[in-house]
């Protein structure tokens, strides 16, 4: 769509592509002037001319074309193509010298990492133009299998095509893309890229992205059948061996594997198609069938998922994927062929409604918001501005997320072990009469009022590391992959801890008030209740305290008001007036102010704190002797170490300059030609950066060579 602002056209595209050729076109003197529902006006070298819309041959990503058919001024019907170079190459009419430099071209293109899309035309007569009208509107108005009727008669008329030529738009990346890439191979997160660009014009992207280095050996499809092929041969010889052993096979069985020590995939959709159906890449090779002694007891659905999870365990043990060519629909299915067979959480990021599908498929969807809409933004759990931003949603506020998750829910149980087993030690000693050992408001503010507020503070604000060395030290993000901060051991070893520390308190106490009444005659069933809940209360409060790496103001503020409000409670519950008021209900009139008075009594309760406090200082002494430091202390080591010189990546095809950069070759995202034929506007919002576009794209136009005389 195009608007006018004063003295300039203002143009509204669908996708940025667009929107660049017809800048270009503007340029070189074809100025598009206005749309209506079923015209079109050009200025074409100063000449105006009016274009009647005849039909739109919708784009979608099966298709991956589309097309216009115009009545020009002199009468004539033309078809214009624009699509993929795979689409269009096949339907035209012949091939001839023109042709074959055109791809030549298209080679050229990919290999400096450009967008490349074909156009074509063919002049249409009027009675095959009737005939096909006629069908297409029967076609429109079904009401049951209409867009299968439609393809139909699209492919119908896209045949016996003229090639026009090509178009190279330059799309560049943003800033830091290599480097937010490098950061997570480094963080031990398998990168895999889902694009619809040609092969040559995906593997140079990989390379201008550092995914992919010269010292790779790249699989192509070719040899990852060949792998698939073994590896299925040898799972046949050995059923049952376990998943380590069999990506230990998969990750040997090519010739040339122990000649390097980085690999890397590149597969097209098409490849891809066939192994997410039920194993149609070992069917190629029909000699398989003869060495596959089992090909009878195992069902066409076991094998499709045999084949699928030789793939993924291929693929993940190569340092990077790409797959060129590929859908909307094959994205998500692969994230789902790698949720299906590996235990691993996936994130998929995007910023166009091409990659949607992929998104909601996965456990974490980012979305990029810029040139390509809003479509991938809606549609994700987090949104970001740019591509680099991952690095902190990542390696800053993820681990510290998960950091934070773990610490809390140790402390939570840790807190509620050591605080509330004391009743359970009680009831040995009082014959499970049911009588509580701790006064019915502790119990009831132990968990609302005194624990809390620490254990949610380290929750919220608790760090290993700052924010610099998070980035620094990628590394650390292994730390949450392999689930070393809370898992059934260490919940084990909390529960134990808690155990321990609910013991000491009760059974200290217990000795202390055993045979001694104290100075002041505080031996009571009261004062030793008071005494084992202030040496649990205390001893947990200083647990959270020595744990704590990251102290701020609310920090302290937290655990000094768990303090205060255990004093504070702890008087206003046990006064005198309260007990006369309601003695049923406020029944330990001046316990803790007759216990906590008490020399003796204090000395029972600093025991129970040093005896609580023995073990995880004890521990952290073991790893300090034992070379088992802690993360701070790696940090710090490795630190001081020189850095390493950073190597320069270069991609296997020089180019002019290494900030030229390609994203998809076309888009996925369906077309407009509903709305523009029902004449609905298409004006869309202020247009953002991309994931992978440039605020600026300068086309680079591809011309046939002049037919020579």
């Amino acid at each position: 769509m195009v608007e006018e602002k004063g003295d300039q056209l203002v143009y509204q595209a669908a996708s940025p592509d667009e929107e660049a050729l017809v800048l270009a076109a503007r340029n070189l003197g074809y100025i598009f002037l206005a749309r209506t529902q079923d015209t079109i006006t050009i200025s074409e070298l100063g000449k105006k001319r009016v274009y009647k819309v005849l039909a739109m041959l919708d784009f979608n990503s099966d298709r991956k074309r589309m097309s216009v058919l115009v009545r020009d001024p002199q009468g004539k019907i033309h078809l214009y193509t624009k699509g993929a170079d795979t689409v269009i190459l096949e339907r035209l009419q012949n091939r001839g010298p023109n042709e074959n430099f055109t791809e030549r071209a298209l080679d050229h293109f990919a290999e400096e990492t450009l967008r490349t899309l074909c156009l074509a035309s063919k002049e249409v007569n009027e009675v095959e133009y009737s005939d096909w009208s006629r069908r297409h509107h029967e076609a429109s108005i079904l009401l049951q299998g209409r867009a299968q009727e439609l393809d139909t008669l699209y492919e119908e008329m896209e045949q016996n095509l003229q090639l026009l030529g090509v178009t190279a738009i330059e799309d560049k990346l943003q800033d830091g893309v290599p480097e937010t890439i490098q950061m997570l191979k480094l963080g031990n997160i398998k990168v895999w890229v889902l694009t619809g660009d040609k092969q040559e014009t995906a593997a140079n992207i990989g390379y201008a992205c550092k995914l992919l280095t010269d010292d790779m050996e790249i699989l192509e499809e070719k040899e990852i059948s060949e792998i698939l092929e073994v590896h299925c041969v040898s799972n046949n010889n050995s059923r049952g061996s376990g998943e380590a052993q069999s990506s230990s096979r998969l990750s040997q069985q090519h010739p040339k594997a122990s000649h390097h020590k980085k690999r890397a995939v590149i597969i097209s959709g098409s490849f891809l198609d066939k192994i997410l159906h039920t194993g149609e890449v070992l069917k190629e090779k029909r000699r398989l069938w003869r060495w596959v002694p089992f090909r009878r007891a195992v069902g066409s659905e076991q094998q499709g998922s045999l084949v699928e999870k030789a793939f993924v365990d291929l693929a993940t043990s190569c340092q990077a994927v790409i797959c060129c060519r590929v859908t909307p629909k094959q994205k998500a299915l692969m994230v789902q062929l790698v949720k299906k067979h590996k235990k691993a959480i996936t994130l998929a990021i995007g910023d166009g409604a091409n990659d949607v599908n992929m998104i909601k498929t996965a456990d974490i969807g980012v979305g990029i918001s810029g040139l390509e809409g809003a479509q991938a933004v809606q549609c994700s759990d987090y949104a970001l501005a740019q591509f680099s931003y991952l690095q902190r949603l990542l390696f800053i506020h993820g681990r510290w997320a998960y950091l934070r998750i773990c610490k809390f829910l140790r402390y939570f149980f840790y807190k509620t072990f050591a605080g509330l087993m004391a009743q359970v030690w009680f009831a040995f000693h009082s014959g499970f009469t049911a009588q509580p050992l701790y006064e019915g408001w502790f119990l009831a503010l132990y968990n609302i009022f005194y624990t809390a507020y620490p254990v949610l503070s380290m929750g919220l604000l608790e760090q290993d590391v700052s924010a610099k060395k998070s980035l620094e030290f990628p590394e650390l993000y292994v730390v949450g992959q392999q689930d070393e901060l809370f898992n059934y051991r260490i919940f084990g070893i909390t529960l134990l801890h808690g155990v321990s520390t609910s013991l000491a308190s009760f059974y200290i106490a217990f000795w202390a008030f055993k045979d001694h009444v104290g100075s002041k005659a505080v031996g009571d069933y009261e004062s030793f209740a008071v005494t084992v809940a202030t040496s649990a209360l205390l001893s947990v409060l200083l647990e959270i305290i020595l744990d704590t790496k990251f102290w701020t103001v609310l920090s302290f503020v937290m655990v000094a008001a768990s303090l205060l409000l255990f004093c504070l409670f702890s008087f206003m519950t046990q006064s005198i007036d309260a007990f006369r008021i309601a003695p049923a209900i406020f029944c330990f009139p001046d316990a803790s102010r007759n216990a906590l008075t008490d020399p003796y009594v204090l000395l029972v309760v600093l025991l129970s704190l040093v005896v609580n406090t023995i073990p995880s200082l004890t521990i952290h002494l073991y790893h300090t002797m034992t070379g088992k430091t802690t993360i701070q202390q790696k940090i710090r080591l490795k630190a001081k170490r020189a850095p390493e010189p950073s190597v320069e990546l270069r991609a296997h095809v020089s180019r002019g300059s290494f900030h030229r950069r390609s994203s998809y070759a076309f888009s996925h995202q369906e077309g407009y030609a509903g709305l523009i034929t029902r004449g609905d506007s298409l004006r869309a919002g202020n247009a953002h950066p991309g994931l992978l576009h440039a605020e600026v794209q300068t086309p680079a136009l591809s011309s046939l060579p002049s037919p020579s005389p």
